[in-house]
């Protein structure tokens, strides 16, 4: 892998580049609106085997996939009124819905083999430019497994992590990470409370 990166602001040029590198099979790190994100395409096999190995990250656990939008998302993924209540009320923002596949060719890296993904439209003006041109990424945090999640550019280039190709660079992240709910079962679960409180959820869906 390449120890070298670029290191870009987050101008309309540059965001154009890193949509380039993405198309192309790179791998580039970018900021959401909850922590610093490392993606790539999740249809690119090549591509998602190398965030793996970037982050050291055990290969059987599934990668988030950010969307542009709400209905970027249900081509990937089979929403039910809870997912859409969820997303109506919550996206763009810091909630990760678990839902039923139904787009097959979507890389079996990205879902460790599961029939379900996470899925997120983030509330961060750069990454959303971004995804504006790919309208997919892999959307992990960019640490190395077991490491924090990085909250700037500088914990990025201080966590010693390489073998990426650019590091796109807006620091207004919050450095919360997000809430996730699985909504594939009978009931909402929420499988991780981060920066939207289970109370909102379940207020939202009535329970």
């Amino acid at each position: 892998m390449n120890d070298l990166f670029e290191i870009l602001d987050c101008t309309p040029s540059n965001v154009q580049k890193c949509a380039g590198i993405v198309r192309a099979g790179g791998v580039i790190v970018f900021p959401t609106d909850t922590t610093y994100g490392i993606g790539c395409d999740p249809y690119n096999d090549a591509a998602v085997e190398r965030i793996f190995s970037i982050k050291s990250r055990d290969r059987g656990k599934p990668l988030p996939v950010l969307t542009y939008s709400a209905k970027d998302a249900e081509r990937l993924v089979r929403f039910n009124d809870a997912a859409r209540a969820l997303a109506g009320r919550f996206w763009p923002g810091a909630l990760t819905i678990v839902a039923e596949l139904a787009d097959l060719s979507i890389s079996a890296k990205v879902t460790g083999g599961r029939n379900n993904l996470a899925v997120r439209v983030p509330a961060n003006d750069c990454v959303l430019s971004l995804l504006k041109e790919c309208r997919y990424l892999v959307g992990t945090s960019a640490n190395l497994s077991g490491h924090k999640s990085p909250k700037s550019s500088r914990d990025i280039l201080d966590s010693g992590m390489s073998g990426f190709d650019a590091l796109l660079v807006d620091d207004r992240v919050s450095g919360t990470p997000s809430t996730i709910v699985d909504v594939t079962g009978p009931k909402v679960e929420i499988v991780r409370a981060g920066a939207i409180k289970p109370e909102e959820i379940f207020s939202v869906l009535g329970t």
